[in-house]
């Protein structure tokens, strides 16, 4: 046992493999696969009147540190009167991944990118998704754009959707750009070096603001979900950080919720269905007015974004501890996100967490198949040709992409708890400060803060609420299963 715990990244990716057939995923790529890469000679390359070659723009990708994957890049150019325009590029991967071939049908299967700390099981093999269909640095690519124009105020004006040749010129870092935003670091180098790029981001990251704060008006919901990291040295973890939200996540976010509003409207003004991500109203808003009246806020009897969003802003100011919990107690009673097919003549259902009527996803199609069908979409809308799904077809892909996103989420959840349970497993025995999280028949559940991990609390215990504050011992891991489990040490009788 000494010797596999000293695995730690073998034994994770052991375990994450099993968890996706578990879930009905398919963790390896079959031969059909293989036979199809082996047959590409390089990156799609088409020409002609309706691509505009728009690689001599100032583009950037933004994303994780270890991000390979690269889906989409912006650039940004001034208009009169404090007008701005945004371009978002996205990866044209249907130039390379055709619908029906066997890339496709592993995508299809699968529907999504799985992301655990040990292993990422992409949705397309790595010689599509980090290179040939990924938008590298320094190397010309099909895309779809979406250009929109913004008022000085932040306010969407108009919007053009259409094909390019684009060249990315920088990749960049959320945490790097983030702490260069907040003036807590210097711009990376690979950026500074680039004349104009300095003005590009600050221009950028103006506008995600104001988008940020109008779309809290309209009663978005700002919420932290507790979405730990692991680390390694090798093959060795080392350690969990909670990620974090910041400025250059939130400039990405924000630009890409605009695009994803734009492409859904644009389909439907080409009378055409397509795929949307929907969260709706909450059924259950019922106990999401009692979990604020415990917090002394009174919400109204009716579903009401704006009124949950102030009252998350004034948890967040007040008890920002806690947050995290109440976050997840939130979103567990909103019901989770799902796809359905909307056509021009329906009435959208909206995505009530964003507070946005009109929502696709469009801006991942290397990570996400929905955001590859919607790329198709669009392809045969701006041609006028016939669309590349019948509607039984997209109607069946809803909920096939629901159905298997499901699963996804499920698996990482997994990875996290057992990759929690690794690092923890030398440590039996020590104490810690945390805070309960959960209280059910199945048992009482809490959340240690250093290093961010969930366990279940064991033995004869008094009665408790969630958010009190807890020490709690460490008495037993299961790394196969992510089992973490604690006995009560002392709990503050005054809190909670």
């Amino acid at each position: 046992m000494r010797h596999a715990l000293t695995q730690h990244r073998s034994q994770l990716a052991t375990i994450a493999t099993w968890a996706m057939f578990s879930r009905g995923l398919e963790p390896e790529f079959p031969k059909e696969v293989t036979q199809q890469l082996a047959r590409l000679k390089g990156p799609a390359h088409e020409s002609g009147d309706s691509i505009r070659d728009l690689r001599a723009l100032c583009w950037c990708s933004i994303d994780n540190d270890d991000s390979r994957d690269l889906d989409q890049l912006t650039v940004s150019q001034p208009l009169a009167k404090g007008s701005v325009r945004i371009l978002v590029a996205v990866a044209d991967v249907d130039a390379l991944v055709k619908k029906g071939s066997p890339v496709d049908a592993h995508a299809r299967h699968n529907t999504t990118s799985v992301y655990t700390s040990a292993r990422v099981f992409p949705m397309l093999p790595e010689r599509l998704c980090t290179d040939l269909t990924s938008l590298n640095t320094d190397e010309d690519r099909l895309a779809i754009v979406c250009e929109m124009d913004f008022s000085e105020d932040g306010l969407l004006v108009g919007s053009v959707i259409y094909r390019a040749l684009v060249r990315n010129k920088v990749q960049l870092a959320y945490d790097a750009i983030s702490a260069w935003i907040e003036g807590q670091g210097p711009l990376p180098a690979p950026a500074a070096r680039i004349d104009g790029l300095q003005v590009q981001l600050r221009t950028q990251d103006a506008l995600a603001q104001k988008l940020r704060v109008l779309r809290r008006a309209e009663g978005s919901l700002e919420l932290e979900t507790f979405q730990p990291k692991a680390s390694f040295d090798g093959e060795r973890i080392t350690d969990i950080r909670q990620q974090v939200q910041n400025r250059a996540r939130q400039l990405i976010e924000e630009l890409m919720i605009a695009t994803n509003g734009c492409t859904a409207r644009f389909l439907a003004a080409h009378g055409g269905g397509s795929l949307r991500r929907v969260v709706r109203s909450p059924e259950r808003w019922r106990r999401i007015v009692e979990v604020a009246a415990s917090h002394g806020c009174t919400l109204p009897v009716q579903p009401d974004g704006k009124a949950l969003e102030a009252f998350l802003a004034r948890q967040h100011r007040d008890d920002p501890l806690h947050f995290p919990d109440l976050s997840l107690v939130i979103v567990k009673l909103m019901g989770r996100g799902e796809y359905v097919v909307e056509r021009a003549k329906d009435s959208p259902v909206g995505h009530f967490g964003l507070a946005v009527r009109d929502y696709t996803h469009s801006t991942a199609p290397n990570r996400r198949f929905p955001d590859l069908i919607t790329l198709r979409l669009l392809k045969a809308a701006l041609t006028r040709s016939s669309p590349p799904y019948s509607s039984d077809e997209l109607e069946e892909l809803a909920a096939h992409c629901t159905r298997q996103e499901d699963a996804a989420q499920k698996v990482e959840r997994q990875m996290r708890k057992s990759e929690a349970a690794l690092l923890l497993h030398s440590r039996i025995g020590e104490h810690f400060d945390g805070v309960v999280t959960g209280v059910t028949d199945q048992g009482v559940w809490v959340r240690i803060f250093e290093p961010p991990a969930e366990g279940r609390l064991t033995g004869g215990l008094p009665a408790l609420k969630v958010g009190r504050p807890v020490r709690v011992r460490l008495t037993s891991t299961s790394v196969e299963r992510g089992f973490i489990d604690f006995s009560l040490e002392r709990f503050n009788r005054d809190a909670g």
